[in-house]
């Protein structure tokens, strides 16, 4: 099952934990076991799993911009000075990821949580949230 999820950003460079609304999706899919594979419909944004904890959520976001400043004379940045939160996407992040799923539940370890990352913003967003099953063995 396919479902969509909208996420209104509210800054430039934003990072959103979206794993309830991933893990709602895989109920309202009734997803026993499987995967669900999220992916982001835009060039400049990104997923990650990672610890949705302050202080790292800010590391990430300074390291990014130091590591792809913006206004660096990118030559994109002549259509819409946004070349840097393009380059941050395509070098730093990826638009899709894969989450195991069993019993119902998304399989992250304990501080894992999945991780939008709004990089043009504000925006309003799609993310496509595919269900997909695996046949269940029979008990042996």
């Amino acid at each position: 099952m396919l479902y969509t999820l909208e996420i209104k950003t509210n800054e430039r460079f934003e990072i959103v934990d979206i794993t309830d609304e991933v893990q709602k999706a895989v109920w309202r899919a009734k997803l026993r076991h499987g995967m669900v594979v999220v992916f982001s419909k835009h060039t400049t944004t990104g997923l990650l799993i990672n610890e949705n904890e302050s202080g790292l959520i800010d590391d990430l976001k300074s390291k990014m911009k130091e590591l792809i400043p913006k206004g660096a004379g990118y030559k994109h940045d002549r259509i819409d000075s946004n070349a840097h939160s393009h380059i941050r996407a395509s070098l730093l992040l990826n638009p899709e990821l894969v989450v195991p799923v069993d019993q119902g539940e998304l399989q992250l370890g304990t501080w894992q949580r999945i991780l939008f990352v709004e990089l043009d913003g504000p925006r309003y967003r799609k993310l496509l949230v595919m269900a997909c099953p695996c046949p269940e063995f029979p008990e042996e």
